[in-house]
């Protein structure tokens, strides 16, 4: 998080962003009522349950609202060089 951001989007954004940390809980639900009727440990998961493998965080320009990783901040700021320095 310590690399120069700029949003991939709006293309002006480097400064004002929303870091969003991402907390996966393994569940299982009632298919008729949704219910959850079940929680699982990271260990514990069912045979046949993937555990999460995404980010444990994203990043949200605080100017035009676009989430995405982390790394497509920092690579728009890499292609784009600061001429403000």
């Amino acid at each position: 998080m310590t690399a120069p951001y700029l949003c991939p989007n709006c293309k002006t954004n480097r400064s004002r962003f929303n870091i969003i940390e991402q907390l996966s809980h393994a569940v299982k639900k009632n298919p008729a009522t949704g219910e959850i009727t079940e929680e699982y440990e990271t260990a514990s998961a069912e045979i046949f349950h993937i555990q999460y493998k995404g980010p444990a965080y994203k990043v949200q320009c605080g100017a035009c609202g676009l989430i995405e990783e982390e790394l497509a901040f920092i690579k728009r700021a890499e292609s784009t060089p600061n001429n403000r320095n």
